[in-house]
């Protein structure tokens, strides 16, 4: 099962069972340990058997699955926040403050970047190129800064509750509040819908049914290049990993200090 469709069928648990669903989400993403596999079984056959109606069912197998976890412990878990450019500031995790993130794209000839900061400390970079079947069409900016915020909140296993998410793109906030209102007939212009080779779901869709779920989420415009501490973060990182497809450089060390001067200032604004 892959984390996007183990995502959707979440919501077909009643809310205890949810929760406890929840924290297993790790173990349903492809894996060589033939224990992880054992609960990741366990996990997918609980939300089969609530696709029909087999609650009882449901519970035992999800009480397999949480025993199974127990007795395996954490020795081989990926740790999420090293997956695929994401870190974590550490010190920032307790801050007596509303979650507040920023997404932002880069794109330069055939080379492009995505980023996200949060002000719980969490950041992820990834870079990207483009061939003959990238499905961005010719909307690319605009669809990248979509991407960016489907990043972000892939990071969590449920992103926080009233979490605001600042783009500097008007025409991206337009298309997140379309979807947020439940209106997910439409993509932008150009963007391929063909099956994807490691997703259930092309990544636009994907965040569309996701937002569309989560009214408590906030999403609003911030202005670029403004001096906002988190857009300029974010928008730092992007082109950091934009770089990062065509030079070498190690980018964690770099990634980690800019975003923890720019969470600096954030939170130093907050206390002003």
């Amino acid at each position: 099962m892959r984390p996007d469709e183990f995502l959707r069928a979440l919501h077909l648990l009643p809310a205890p069972l949810h929760a406890r669903a929840l924290p297993l989400r790790r173990y349903v993403r492809r894996t060589t340990c033939t224990d992880c596999q054992r609960i990741g079984d366990a996990v997918a056959l609980t939300l089969t058997a609530v696709h029909y109606d087999q609650l009882a069912s449901a519970e035992q197998l999800l009480d397999t699955a949480e025993g199974l976890a127990t007795a395996h412990g954490t020795a081989c878990r990926q740790q999420p926040d090293r997956e695929r450019g994401r870190g974590r500031v550490t010190r920032w995790a307790a801050a007596d403050a509303p979650v507040v993130a920023a997404t932002d794209a880069s794109w330069k000839g055939r080379a492009g970047g995505i980023a996200y900061v949060v002000s719980d400390g969490h950041y992820g970079l990834r870079g990207r190129g483009t061939g003959r079947l990238d499905p961005t069409g010719a909307s690319r900016v605009l669809i990248n800064e979509l991407r960016a915020v489907d990043f972000l909140l892939s990071a969590y296993d449920e992103a926080p509750a009233g979490m605001t998410v600042l783009v500097d793109s008007m025409v991206a906030l337009r298309w997140l509040h379309r979807w947020q209102a439940g209106d997910l007939s439409t993509m932008p212009a150009g963007y391929s819908l063909r099956q994807r080779r490691w997703a259930a779901q092309p990544t636009l869709v994907r965040l569309a049914e996701q937002v569309s779920r989560r009214p408590d989420l906030a999403f609003a415009h911030v202005k670029g290049h403004s001096g906002h501490a988190l857009n300029e973060a974010a928008d730092g990182l992007c082109h950091m990993a934009r770089r990062r497809t065509e030079e070498t450089f190690d980018v964690r060390p770099r990634a980690h200090a800019l975003v923890d001067a720019f969470l600096r200032d954030w939170h130093a604004s907050l206390t002003r």
